[in-house]
């Protein structure tokens, strides 16, 4: 049977009696073909008479597209008539990896030099390596990826997390394609329902003097060093966690990061207070870490602990998942909130917080709007010094 392949054609096709197949050739490259089990699965082949019939598997429709099946069945043809073995093919199929042992050749070509690889694998091991870890990379198609997510979200996993576990298999599989490995990723146009719920806590005005307060009875300086510089930075926690002397410069008041979250240099600048505790640290940690700490590492690693007996002795929620809780990233939106609400654009602020779009930054319109800011200088000296205003006149009604 043959037919010209469409969409529309393929979709049409009847499935055959059960335990049957049935085998449809393409009307444009005759040795193109479909084949469609009783169970509805459809299944694109090259079929080539050369010492003996050979079926050499393209992919699976609709995950492979029809464009893409005719091109690889017009590569796989001009391969045979270069004199290329089938069965050499079919051999180095089963030496094609699964997708754990593909993973382990990402993580050393690529994903050991992302920021995020410590989260990949902690992600890879808790949804894909379960269910895809033993499979062909060839095997993989985009209902079994779909399936996957499905059961995060059916496990209560947000939006956020559902995005995160399609960005980590969309981006082995689209490395699986630049080392040609596969011909095409299907990872890629997978839908996620619902929409990430986007923060906006901070800390507020009647906050910061309980806040402050907290942060002085806290009895680890260092940690209480690296809260307050959250705040006054808004840096992210893993840059803040290793920042080193050889990144700062007190003359000018800029603490280079090398590498971002986004993969790219930030300089940041450091307000006035943030000066000063830097100051205050240099004679102890003036050759390593800021935070330094007696560990392998030579720097803290979790002030979670910290955090929460603070906002504890404030009186203030602590969580992401607690009505109305603060994190440490809610003190780097803190900054983010005082720049808006002392008139700073949103260009600044996106700067100042090395946002990589301008849709992460929006949440500060939104804030600035809320609490009816005036536009002043823009500037983070005047966000800090706002802050510490407040705390200030407190103390001195008091």
């Amino acid at each position: 049977m043959r037919i010209k392949f469409s969409k529309t054609a393929l979709l049409a096709i009847g499935l055959p009696d059960p335990g049957k197949r049935l085998t449809i050739y393409d009307a444009e490259i005759p040795k193109l073909a479909i084949r469609v089990t009783s169970s509805g699965t459809k299944t694109f082949y090259v079929v080539k008479r050369s010492e003996g019939m050979a079926w050499i598997k393209l992919g699976s429709f609709p995950d492979m597209t029809i464009e893409q099946a005719r091109n690889e069945a017009t590569r796989a043809l001009a391969e045979f008539t270069h004199g290329i073995n089938p069965a050499a093919i079919r051999r180095e199929f089963k030496k094609e990896p699964t997708l754990a042992e593909f993973f382990l050749t990402y993580g050393e070509r690529h994903g050991k030099h992302k920021k995020s690889w410590d989260s990949d694998q902690q992600r890879f091991k808790d949804y894909l390596e379960k269910p895809l870890g033993k499979k062909k990379l060839t095997k993989l198609d985009r209902a079994a990826i779909r399936e996957v997510i499905d059961d995060a979200a059916k496990a209560g996993k947000s939006a956020g997390t559902q995005r995160q576990i399609k960005a980590l298999m969309s981006s082995i599989l689209g490395k699986a394609v630049e080392w040609e490995r596969l011909q095409f990723n299907p990872a890629s146009n997978i839908k996620i329902a619902g929409s990430v719920v986007k923060r906006d806590r901070f800390l507020l005005t009647d906050e910061l003097p309980r806040f402050f307060q907290a942060l002085k009875d806290e009895p680890s300086i260092v940690m209480r060093d690296f809260i307050l510089m959250a705040m006054l930075t808004g840096a992210r926690r893993g840059n803040l966690i290793e920042m080193h002397w050889d990144d700062i410069d007190l003359t000018n008041a800029t603490w280079r990061i090398e590498r971002t979250k986004n993969d790219e240099p930030q300089i940041v600048t450091l307000s006035n207070q943030a000066v000063q505790l830097l100051k205050s640290r240099e004679e102890e940690t003036k050759n390593g870490y800021v935070f330094a700490a007696d560990c392998e590492a030579g720097h803290i690693s979790d002030p979670k602990q910290a955090l929460m007996r603070v906002m504890k002795r404030a009186g203030i929620p602590y969580g992401r998942k607690v009505a109305n809780g603060v994190t440490l990233h809610d003190l780097r939106r803190t900054l983010g909130s005082w720049q808006a609400m002392t008139g700073a654009s949103l260009t600044i602020i996106g700067k100042s917080l090395n946002h990589k779009s301008q849709a992460a930054t929006a949440i500060y319109a939104r804030l600035e709007n809320t609490l009816q800011a005036s536009p002043v200088r823009e500037s983070v000296n005047k966000a800090t010094d706002a802050i510490f205003a407040i705390v200030e006149g407190v103390k001195e009604n008091d």
